[in-house]
């Protein structure tokens, strides 16, 4: 008996539809580096790690808005238009999760990086 074959796979249509869903959510560290060197525009980088955790070294051009202070006050400043990159230290963290509930309430269309910042530097990208 086969626990692959087991539950039946869903269909060509209904595949197509969850991974596009899942796209749209979601980012990874390859496709953010390969933005980041050809300067393509039209989203943020936002770090939802703590203050100090951001000052030891981030993805270059990131902004820092740890996950907890999300609020419209400290959101005011950024075009509301744009897409919200956002990520923490890694799989095991759920900071960029929290981060983006709290923008997409605010408005902002949100993607996760996944893997954060220790896929980040494991791909050896640079910090700041």
């Amino acid at each position: 008996m086969s626990l692959v074959l087991q539950t039946p796979a869903a269909s060509s249509e209904v595949a197509r539809t969850h991974f596009l869903d899942k796209l749209s959510l979601e980012t990874d560290v390859a496709d953010v580096w390969n933005d980041i060197q050809n300067r393509v525009e039209g989203f943020y980088i936002l770090d939802a790690r703590s203050e100090k955790a951001y000052r030891d070294g981030h993805i270059p051009g990131a902004l820092n808005l740890p996950h907890s202070l999300i609020s419209a006050e400290t959101t005011a400043i950024l075009d509301p238009t744009k897409l919200m990159v956002v990520y923490c230290w890694g799989p095991n963290c759920n900071g960029a999760a929290k981060a983006c509930v709290k923008l997409a309430a605010l408005g902002f269309r949100v993607k996760e990086m996944l893997g954060g910042i220790e896929y980040w530097e494991k791909e050896e990208n640079p910090l700041e």
